[in-house]
């Protein structure tokens, strides 16, 4: 729950004080930092939990059963994703936590009668296959995905997607509602570690006006989702039945930029003039792009990104100046 999504999404539950969240993290890739300014409210319980121990996640099952006549819906959200970039060679961890707890978690969600189960799930499934020139990938289209031999980084992409199947059978089966959702590069000021690629360049180029990038980013680019949005969409979804098939939505934006413009943009706001770049090592299986078709949840929910670019790389550079 301290992570990206979880954080911004308890934080946005508990403005409504009808609404109780439970939550849990073992801040692997987190900090209770992250959720300080609510871990006091009164419909907030958190517990540090590991999604991986079994005891653990029954203590959390019995706490859901003992107060769910309370409510008028039960909700899961999955979060738990091992989601930094240098874990996703880590294939027995992954596998652990994206897949046979994702799975463990969903059954419990079954088993308490709860309404509704959001898998978070990621753009990462896309793999080698993650743009084109007509709008995007749809959530329809094949995959192309890289091998073993490739790069273990694929691993993860392929743990998540089967994910989704799980989703989409306990749907199918009308064992409960619920769906999936891609995100792409998701991004907060929250991240209390510099290990995705906006804290890094904001970290990087506050201590000493360069930034170290992989030789990948000479030519990549990626479009940047700030987790106010991604978290929008989960509650767009949360709200719409209809929307609850156990299919799969992609979450993203369309402004799309280079890596390198990234740090020309960063460095812009942090008053840096002409950043150093310095290229040192090379990511197997990395896609040039990132574009993702965001037209079925439009559709099905009216969801839309309202957070530019600029306006969250703000939020970032105010919040890890302090």
């Amino acid at each position: 729950m301290t992570g990206m999504t979880g954080a911004e999404l308890a934080r946005q539950l508990v403005k409504n004080s009808d609404n109780m969240v439970i939550g849990f993290d073992n801040f692997f890739a987190s900090s209770i930092d992250s959720i300080r300014d609510i871990i006091d409210r009164d419909n907030l319980r958190f517990f540090e939990y590991d999604i991986n121990d079994e005891r653990q996640l029954s203590s959390i099952k019995d706490l859901i059963i003992a107060n769910k006549t309370k409510f008028d819906r039960i909700v899961y959200v999955n979060c738990a994703a091992v989601v930094h970039t240098e874990h996703f060679y880590d294939v027995e961890h992954t596998f652990m936590t994206n897949v046979v707890s994702m799975r463990a978690f969903l059954h419990q969600a079954i088993d308490v009668g709860a309404d509704i189960f959001i898998n978070c799930s990621t753009s990462e499934v896309y793999s080698m296959q993650s743009w084109n020139e007509h709008g995007g990938v749809k959530e329809t289209d094949f995959l192309l995905l890289a091998t073993a031999e490739h790069s273990q980084r694929t691993s993860y992409a392929v743990g998540k997607l089967l994910t989704e199947f799980f989703m989409k059978d306990a749907v199918d089966k009308n064992r409960i509602k619920g769906c999936s959702i891609r995100f792409a590069n998701v991004y907060s000021e929250h991240e209390r570690f510099a290990k995705h690629i906006i804290p890094h360049i904001i970290s990087s180029l506050q201590q000493d006006g360069s930034v170290t990038l992989l030789e990948n980013s000479k030519k990549n680019k990626r479009s940047f989702l700030h987790n106010i949005d991604s978290c929008r969409s989960v509650l767009a979804l949360i709200n719409n039945e209809e929307a609850l098939d156990g299919s799969v939505y992609n979450v993203a934006t369309d402004e799309e930029i280079s890596i390198i413009d990234l740090v020309g943009l960063v460095a812009s706001k942090l008053n840096v003039q002409n950043p150093v770049i310095i290229y040192d090592g090379y990511r197997a299986s990395d896609p040039e792009r990132r574009i993702l078709n965001t037209d079925k949840i439009k559709q099905r929910t009216g969801w839309s990104p309202i957070v530019t670019l600029s306006e969250g790389l703000d939020l970032c550079v105010k919040y890890l100046s302090k």
